[in-house]
């Protein structure tokens, strides 16, 4: 075997072996926390890569908690109702920011975009007076006007660049058979544009599904509380105790749909990330 050769082959083990490492730090996080949801408390402190004694009773309590089902019916109710508002919104904006020409066109889309710069923190003093105000404070509706305002900009900005990237012939022969704009939008582009809205529907589901500042700050009680802090307050038989296991097991009840999502969607999500990366 030539020098060139075993450089060749020590070049490609090194690579796997990078590989192979980035997936044990990627991977063993999650691994963990399934591991310790299936271990007794008493078992959580010996150090073992599986549990000896494996055991539901992590699962059934936190299930037998009804504070927890109505935080995940909460956060299944927020995180959907943004998505449909944010694709209702962002397909309409879209069309009007890829199609219509006007000036300013592009001003407007670097403003939208800008929006999300912000971090929650510097808007979260604002955005609170303005949710009282509207006395949507302790409701669903405060989250989901505060998960829409950060994630339409997102969405506004894929469907947009997307919606550039359709054939222009296909508006110009729905504006010859009469169709209206709304017309155009729905029966026209809308079946073409499943990629894209299948990118932005699940990362704005994810993204209302795991935010923690805003569902803290803008609920009060345990009846309109989301996922994220009913698994923070999850509490232990004395003010002592961190219940790590079930904390860990109501992790992967609320983990394992979101992993499934993205594995199922994973080819529209790559399509409609890449959509007008490459023009045609």
């Amino acid at each position: 075997m030539t020098s060139r050769q075993l450089s060749k082959l020590a070049a490609r083990a090194g690579f796997w072996l990078l590989v192979a490492l980035i997936v044990v730090v990627a991977v063993f996080p999650f691994y963990y926390a399934i591991k310790t949801s299936f271990t007794p408390s008493g078992d959580l402190f010996r150090v073992e890569l599986w549990p000896t004694r494996a055991t539901l009773a992590n699962y059934a309590q936190i299930f037998s908690q009804r504070s927890f089902l109505q935080a995940i019916f909460n956060s299944i109710l927020v995180a959907t109702s943004v998505v449909f508002i944010a694709l209702l919104l962002g397909i309409t904006a879209s069309y009007a920011l890829g199609r219509v020409r006007f000036r300013g066109r592009t001003s407007v889309l670097l403003i939208i975009l800008g929006v999300s710069m912000f971090p929650q923190v510097a808007v979260l003093s604002g955005l609170f007076e303005v949710i009282r105000a509207l006395n949507l404070y302790n409701n669903p509706g405060g989250l989901i006007l505060s998960y829409t305002i950060f994630t339409l900009p997102f969405t506004v900005w894929v469907l947009t660049t997307f919606m550039r990237q359709l054939p222009l012939e296909l508006e110009e022969a729905a504006i010859m058979d009469g169709a209206t704009p709304w017309v155009t939008i729905t029966k026209v582009f809308l079946p073409l544009m499943w990629p894209a809205m299948a990118t932005t529907g699940l990362l704005a589901f994810i993204a209302a599904w795991n935010e923690f500042l805003f569902a803290l700050t803008f609920t009060l009680t345990d009846s309109q509380r989301t996922v994220p802090v009913a698994i923070a307050l999850l509490s232990g038989g004395s003010a002592y105790e961190l219940p790590w296991a079930p904390i860990m097991a109501a992790s992967v009840v609320v983990t394992v749909p979101l992993v499934v999502l993205v594995i199922i969607f994973q080819r529209r999500i790559v399509s409609g990330l890449t959509a007008g990366a490459v023009k045609g």
